[in-house]
């Protein structure tokens, strides 16, 4: 009589926590029951379960099997054909537990099936878990599904067993509670696949129901603030209100951990070092609206009594505490006393302050040695450390940039000390170059302290950064179009070389631009320019060269004919300053335009001839921007001045009489203009408030010429529509039509305020997003005796702006002008709103 004695091992639904023990307990159970059943089948049965005996494995088969490989089942259990082993034993269970780990099988019996002396034959049953071939969703969009299947990382053939059931429904109604639906119920259906074999189907059945929004936040225990302070301290977490247009009121219990955190921060910032959140609790107030009640201990109020430093030899304790700013009796704040010792937006802290200095290893921990009734008295433990310095500097990510043109812009060089301003200025000067992704930039220092160098690689990741300008606009009664490309990251010098035409030869850091403007037979206007930024590739001077040809017609020929044809060459030298600090460049021009009159009377003070404008300009300009598509820090301020020779001053001819021809021949002017910028992060640095001011003035040399007919303002509108003639200056002043705010034959003086206030939608570099509200003031006059700057054209209005690598910033405003335009005295007192369109140009 044959008798299949099994020792049963089954933990499907086990806990990790409790495996060990439940696998000791079910062993021995089933010990006790392959004991009982040997007594009762064959009484002459030699195996005492009462007792452990040894026996040797004479053969091992497997039962149960389909779709896994038997001979790896057996190596995995640990068992082998010699070994030997006791009934009960250590080695029984810890096959059955061998296997188990492998997550492919639903059971694991192994059983003896026959006995010779002390040769047993054992068999291994196992029952086979299914793999899932296929999953779908049904109850959410096409776009959410494909979503979640990134989230759940769920693939065909993973085994299917609770625990993937279970996980898949956690990680859908996490990510639902992240979006705000707290009620979310999922129920997964499986059904039996045979294709292929032994396989299962998933269908994923989601309910999302109502979006859970926070009704109402209720705080208890507080004296220091009010409730209403504390709901806005939660930047994350907040009511539905509708003037909540910012944030949303949906409950996330991440954000709301860390809501609390900044609780705790702000009672800190007020001496209350022990405040925390001492109970919350999160309840229903209708299906789709919860209630949030909290109390907090404050704790007391603790001052700053006395400060000493240890182990400072480099500077001396006044002037530690000087750049500190703590006082005894101060009100203790943990914030204030971070940020003087490491963490200083502008540099201005302790840690800055060595490293700075090349004190890389430099470290700092504040210890409290001493609390008394209200009174914490501080020790600042230090270890200054050796000053390191610089072995190796190299740049990664640069795929299309060459070396030389991202290194001759690092601060940081082989052989001087470590900086840590050198190095937040290296990465502003990289994010100015407009080649890398400034959210992507990097810096790895890598020290060695055994013996004092660092080395530091800085890591780019390269953008598009040419342009193509495609733009339309209204001037002179016509439509004007644009087409121009800028290559930013020109090769000059690899024009002739084979293989580098991708589409062009790039990776020099030059700058070449194209355009061409035109509305058919009337207008058209070519320009060139080529930019190289570093001459001489030592120094940070950069040479411009421009050219230039428009012509203006009423489209006729032969005698019935009336243009003017201007044709220009300009060359220029930028060099960058170290004083007053090295965010100045001064910038020099030499410029010349010829101008050719056929019977053009159109907005010019002559109509035939001929004139010559011979100016030279210098721009001194101070620019901190931190970036240039999205700016969110930072000054930018520039004066310039262009003059012509003084030619009447060294001429005898009486120019008050003379005729046009005489008195234009030779243009003289001097034109003088200042612009400013600054950027001021607002509301959690999300927000940014960005003014700016400019102002022009065109003066003369003597009144008998008086002013020139060329170089005039013209205020108004998008700053891009209309034609480029005679030097003419168009600024853009929202809320108005092109050049309403200035008399048809231009403007000699201007000036113009803006205030933006912007909030970026996307700062993904393949397409940066920002809205914006802005507020608009300015006018023209035509004489200086006139000028009045309180007496100004005021314009309101909203704004979205696009930047694009390939075509550039793309805005589309609508602002809507207060106030009477000078084109137009007789309008109403309300100009109106004003929708504009703009490509390749920003405000």
């Amino acid at each position: 009589m044959r008798e299949n004695i099994s020792l049963t091992f089954n933990v499907q639904s086990l806990k990790l926590g409790n495996r060990l023990l439940l696998l000791l307990l079910l062993i021995s159970v089933n010990c006790i029951k392959l004991q009982a059943q040997v007594q009762l089948g064959n009484e002459e049965n030699p195996i005492d379960y009462s007792s452990p005996k040894e026996y040797t494995i004479g053969g091992i088969t497997t039962s149960g099997i389909k779709y896994l490989d038997d001979n790896v089942l057996k190596t995995l259990s640990g068992l082998t054909v010699g070994d030997k082993i006791k009934i009960p034993g250590e080695k029984i269970s810890k096959a059955i537990e061998n296997l188990w780990k492998q997550n492919l099988l639903a059971d694991v019996k192994i059983e003896y099936t026959k006995l010779e002396g002390t040769t047993i034959f054992l068999n291994i049953a196992m029952i086979e878990r299914p793999r899932l071939s296929k999953f779908s969703f049904t109850g959410v969009s096409k776009s959410e599904a494909n979503k979640l299947r990134e989230q759940i990382n769920l693939v065909s053939g993973k085994i299917v067993n609770e625990n993937l059931v279970r996980t898949t429904s956690y990680e859908i109604k996490e990510y639902f509670t992240e979006k705000g639906y707290l009620n979310t119920e999922v129920k997964i259906d499986l059904t039996d696949d045979s294709i292929p074999a032994n396989s299962q189907s998933m269908v994923i059945n989601v309910q999302k129901n109502k979006k859970t929004k926070i009704h109402n936040i209720k705080v208890e225990g507080i004296t220091v603030f009010k409730e209403g302070n504390i709901r806005h301290f939660m930047k994350n977490t907040k009511e539905k209100r509708w003037y909540n247009i910012f944030s949303s009121s949906k409950f996330i219990r991440d954000n709301f951990e860390k809501d609390q955190l900044r609780i705790v921060e702000k009672y800190q910032e007020k001496g209350y070092r022990d405040a925390k959140v001492v109970f919350d609790t999160v309840y229903a107030y209708s299906d789709n609206m919860i209630n949030i009640d909290m109390k907090i201990d404050e704790g007391n109020k603790y001052f700053f009594r006395n400060i000493t430093w240890v182990g400072n030899t480099k500077y001396r304790s006044g002037q530690l505490d000087t750049l500190l700013g703590i006082r005894k009796g101060d009100v203790y704040n943990q914030k204030r006393l971070d940020v003087g010792l490491n963490m200083s937006e502008n540099g201005r802290d302790i840690t800055s302050l060595y490293m700075d200095d090349g004190y890389l290893f430099f470290q700092i921990n504040p210890v409290e040695i001493q609390v008394q009734n209200d009174s914490i008295d501080l020790e600042m433990r230090m270890y200054e450390g050796k000053q390191a310095t610089i072995r190796k500097v190299t740049v990664t990510g640069n795929t299309k940039t060459n070396d030389k043109v991202v290194m001759r812009e690092i601060r940081t060089k082989p052989g001087e000390l470590f900086s840590r301003n050198d190095i937040i200025r290296t990465q502003r000067e990289l994010a100015q170059l407009g080649y890398f992704d400034p959210e992507k930039l990097g810096v790895n220092p890598k020290p060695n302290q055994v013996d004092g160098t660092v080395d530091i690689d800085y890591v780019v990741e390269e953008k598009p950064s040419d342009q193509i300008e495609l733009s339309g606009g209204w001037g002179a009664g016509q439509v004007v179009g644009t087409l121009g490309v800028t290559f930013n990251n020109f090769s000059a010098r690899n024009i002739f070389k084979k293989g580098s035409w991708s589409p062009l030869p790039a990776g020099d850091g030059q700058k070449l631009s194209l355009r061409f403007q035109t509305n058919g037979i009337y207008y058209q206007s070519y320009n060139a320019s080529f930019t190289e930024p570093w001459l001489g590739g030592k120094k940070a001077n950069a040479l411009s060269v421009s050219v230039w040809r428009s012509v203006q017609s009423n489209g006729q020929s032969s005698e019935l004919r009336q243009s003017i044809t201007i044709s220009g060459v300009s060359v220029g030298l930028g060099k960058r300053l170290k004083w007053p600090d090295d965010f100045f460049s001064i910038y020099y021009q030499a410029s010349y335009q010829y101008y050719s009159l056929n019977h053009y009377s159109t907005s010019f003070l002559f109509s035939d001839g001929y004139a010559n404008n011979l100016n030279f300009q210098v721009s001194l300009t101070r620019n901190s921007v931190n970036q240039p598509i999205y700016p969110t820090a930072g000054t930018s301020v520039s004066v310039s001045l262009a003059l012509t020779p003084p030619y009447s001053a060294f001429s005898a001819i009486d120019y008050k009489n003379a005729p046009d021809q005489v008195k234009y021949k030779y243009i003289e002017y001097h034109k003088w203009k200042f612009t400013t910028s600054w950027f001021t992060p607002l509301i959690g640095k999300k927000f940014v408030l960005a003014s700016k001011a400019s102002f022009g003035f065109l003066g003369f040399y003597t009144d008998d010429i008086g002013q020139s007919p060329f170089e005039r303002y013209y205020l108004g509108g998008d700053g891009l529509s209309g034609y480029s003639l005679d030097g003419r200056e168009i600024i853009a002043h929202r809320g108005y039509g092109n050049g309403q705010l200035s008399p048809t034959v231009g403007a000699s003086i201007y000036n113009k305020f803006t205030m933006e206030f912007r909030y970026p939608l996307s700062l993904n570099p393949s397409a940066t997003i920002y809205g914006m509200g802005f507020i608009e003031a300015g006018n023209s006059w035509t004489r200086f005796s006139e000028y009045n700057p309180f007496e100004v054209k005021n314009a309101a209005g909203l704004g979205v702006r696009i930047f694009l690598p390939m075509f550039g910033l793309l805005g589309l405003d609508w602002g809507y002008g207060f106030d009477r335009t000078i084109y137009d005295p007789l309008k109403a007192t309300y100009h109106g709103a004003e929708f504009q369109f703009t490509l390749g140009q920003q405000f």
